[in-house]
C-alpha cells in the first residue's frame, strides 16, 4: 500500500506541473493583452502624423459597400452550405479578393495615402515584427482555446469544419496541397490584413472610436469565415491582431501573427497523429 501511494503520488506530480504551466501560460496571456489594451487606451486617438483624420467621406463609403459585400458574401455561404469549397473555387476567390485589394490600393494611392506609412511598413524592422508578432500570437492562444473550449461545452463540437480544413485535409495532389499552404502562409495574412486591419479597421476607428472600431472589425473577420462553430474563437483572434496593429503601429505585426497562426494550423492538419484533436 505505500509503494501503491508513492507511485500514485509520482505520478501525479507531472499532471499538476502541466496544470500549473497552463495556468500561468493563460495568466500571462490576459496580463500581455490587458496590458496592450491599457497602453493602446491612454495615448491620443490619432496617430503624431494625423494619419487617422486624412480617412474621409470617400473611405468611408467604400468600406461601407466592402462590409455590404462581406455580409452579402455571408449570407451566400449560410444559404449554401451544400457547395463544397475545391481548389478552383480557391483560386477563383483568390484572384477575386487579390483584385479587391489592388483596387481598395489604387483608391487610396489616387486619394494621396501614403501607403507604407498609414500601415507603418517602415516603422519597425522586419526582425522585430517577427519577433513581436511570435510573442504576441503565443499569448493569444490561451485565450482563443478558452473560446474555443467554452464555445463547444455550450453548443458542442460537432463535425462541422472550415471548408479550407476540409479542402486540405481531402485527397489533394501535391500541387493542390502547396496551393493552399502557399494561400494559407502567405497570402491570406496579407490580403485579410490589409482589408480588415488596415484599410476597415481605419476608417471604423476614424468614424466610430478605438474600441468600437476594435469590436466591430473582430466581428467583421469572424463573420466573413462564414463558420458559425468557430465564430467566438475567430472573433478573439481578430481582436488580438487589430489591439496587435493597433500597439504596434505597423501592420506587419498583425500579418506576422496571422501567418505564424495558419501555419501552425495547417502543420496540426498535416501530422493528426501527433495533434489527434
Amino acid at each position: 500500500m505505500p509503494s501503491e501511494s508513492l507511485f500514485a503520488a509520482v505520478g501525479a506530480a507531472p499532471n499538476f506541473a502541466l496544470n500549473l504551466f497552463f495556468s500561468l501560460y493563460f495568466l500571462a496571456s490576459i496580463y500581455v493583452y490587458i496590458s496592450l489594451i491599457r497602453q493602446v487606451s491612454v495615448r491620443p486617438s490619432t496617430a503624431d502624423d494625423g494619419s487617422t483624420r486624412r480617412f474621409g467621406l470617400p473611405e468611408a463609403i467604400l468600406a461601407a459597400a466592402l462590409i455590404l459585400l462581406l455580409l452579402l458574401n455571408v449570407s451566400a455561404s449560410v444559404s449554401n452550405r451544400s457547395v463544397q469549397l475545391n481548389a478552383r473555387n480557391l483560386l477563383e476567390n483568390l484572384l477575386v479578393t487579390l483584385g479587391l485589394v489592388l483596387f481598395i490600393a489604387t483608391f487610396l494611392r489616387f486619394r494621396g495615402f501614403d501607403l507604407s506609412a498609414l500601415g507603418g511598413l517602415f516603422k519597425i524592422s522586419f526582425p522585430r515584427a517577427l519577433s513581436t508578432g511570435i510573442i504576441l500570437i503565443l499569448a493569444a492562444y490561451p485565450l482563443i482555446a478558452l473560446t474555443d473550449a467554452v464555445t463547444q461545452r455550450l453548443f458542442g463540437s460537432g463535425s462541422s469544419r472550415q471548408s479550407i480544413v476540409e479542402l486540405f485535409n481531402g485527397p489533394r495532389t501535391i500541387e493542390e496541397r502547396i496551393m493552399i499552404i502557399v494561400f494559407a502562409v502567405a497570402i491570406a495574412p496579407v490580403v485579410e490584413e490589409f482589408l480588415f486591419r488596415f484599410f476597415l479597421y481605419g476608417v471604423l476607428k476614424r468614424y466610430l472610436g478605438r474600441f468600437v472600431g476594435i469590436t466591430l472589425n473582430a466581428l467583421l473577420f469572424a463573420a466573413a469565415h462564414t463558420h458559425f462553430p468557430s465564430f467566438a474563437p475567430l472573433f478573439v483572434l481578430g481582436t488580438c491582431f487589430t489591439i496587435a496593429y493597433e500597439w504596434s503601429g505597423s501592420i506587419l505585426v498583425a500579418m506576422t501573427m496571422h501567418s505564424l497562426f495558419n501555419s501552425v494550423s495547417l502543420t496540426v492538419l498535416a501530422f493528426p497523429e501527433l495533434f489527434p484533436q
